[in-house]
């Protein structure tokens, strides 16, 4: 059956409408041009909607008549004269029955043939871009896991850079301890110099009682005062280096805690670097085996094309079967030796038009 083309179909009844200006001679051939021409059933509806000349009653009176012709042309007549008269209506009848059932076979074969090769190539041009889609997304994600590995190494690289800031101030710490200690030591070697520049000066004291009672009491008066003030700041200076030693340990301890997180913060992010890098090799193989899923769906769609040219050969190689019917039909026909036998050919062409 040809392709249908409404274009084309209006174009070809606007020709018949300046060819035959009579009503009925123009559904006539409106008729002819849709069974013949396009592979349409003519209806009483169909016509009219193309035509729109005359009454309801002309395209089915057109129609009635096209079905008594086509009904009549398509009877093989045969006319010899040793053959009985039913003989011969029954050899025409069962030639065009055979070259009926023979077209009709030969096209709805072919027509078969064409639709499964369209429904396969369908598929695979469906199945080809199934594949890409599928490629086109693991090439997304192998790209947001390229972005979440890149920004986990510059999280990386920032916990490194924190680790050595608080290692550096770790040591700065302890430099400072260490100071402070030194200093401690020097406030120590004071005290015992102190103590030392007092006995001295005790000894002084006692040596000079003898001399004057009251000066020596008020000597010792004014060296017990001053044993006092001494006690006081070494007393005050004990706090202090106590209050110092007490804050470095505490700062220490809880820089060491620091230090420790951070350090488990950095392997928990080496190890997940780890398992980013290895759901991207994961990623790499499944987009390989996509790429060759792909080529294979390109040589399915090759060998569906190959087999869609086979069955155009198939199909024209029923053509060349038709043609050779066709041929052994005109032969039969030939052998008519009557005026009748030449007009039942002249039909028979008339129906193969």
């Amino acid at each position: 059956m040809a392709d249908f083309n409404e274009k084309q179909l209006l174009a070809d009844i606007d020709q018949l409408r300046e060819q035959f200006p009579q009503t009925q001679d123009l559904y006539r051939e409106a008729c002819v041009l849709l069974f013949f021409r396009y592979g349409v059933t003519p209806t009483t509806n169909k016509l009219y909607q193309l035509v729109r000349k005359g009454s309801m009653s002309a395209p089915a009176e057109a129609l009635n008549k096209f079905w008594e012709d086509l009904r009549d042309k398509s009877r093989v007549r045969i006319e010899h004269p040793d053959l009985p008269e039913s003989l011969k209506t029954a050899a025409g009848e069962l030639v065009a029955a055979l070259w009926s059932t023979a077209q009709g076979a030969a096209q709805e074969g072919l027509t078969a043939l064409r639709s499964d090769a369209q429904a396969q190539v369908a598929e695979a041009r469906q199945a080809q871009a199934d594949a890409q889609s599928e490629r086109d997304a693991m090439r997304a994600s192998h790209a947001l896991v390229s972005q979440t590995l890149e920004q986990a190494h510059a999280r990386i690289g920032e916990l490194e850079r924190a680790v050595a800031a608080r290692d550096a101030t770790v040591s700065s710490l302890e430099s400072q301890l260490n100071n402070t200690r030194g200093e401690n030591a020097g406030l120590l070697q004071k005290l015992d110099d102190a103590r030392r520049d007092f006995g001295l000066e005790l000894e002084k004291l006692r040596s000079a009682a003898s001399l004057a009672e009251e000066r020596f009491r008020a000597s010792e008066a004014r060296a017990l005062m001053e044993i006092d003030r001494e006690r006081t700041a070494a007393g005050k200076l004990l706090t202090e280096i106590n209050a110092v030693r007490a804050s470095a340990a505490q700062m220490a301890e809880r820089h060491r805690a620091e230090l420790a997180t951070l350090q488990e913060q950095l392997g928990n992010y080496r190890q997940k670097a780890g398992e980013l890098e290895g759901n991207l090799k994961a990623v790499s193989a499944s987009r390989d085996l996509a790429l060759e899923d792909l080529s294979t769906m390109r040589n399915l769609l090759g060998d569906k094309n190959a087999y869609i040219a086979r069955i155009d050969g198939e199909a024209a190689e029923l053509q060349t079967q038709l043609a050779q019917a066709r041929q052994k039909v005109d032969e039969l026909m030939k052998t008519g030796r009557s005026t009748r036998g030449a007009r039942a050919s002249k039909s028979l062409k008339s129906a193969d038009l």
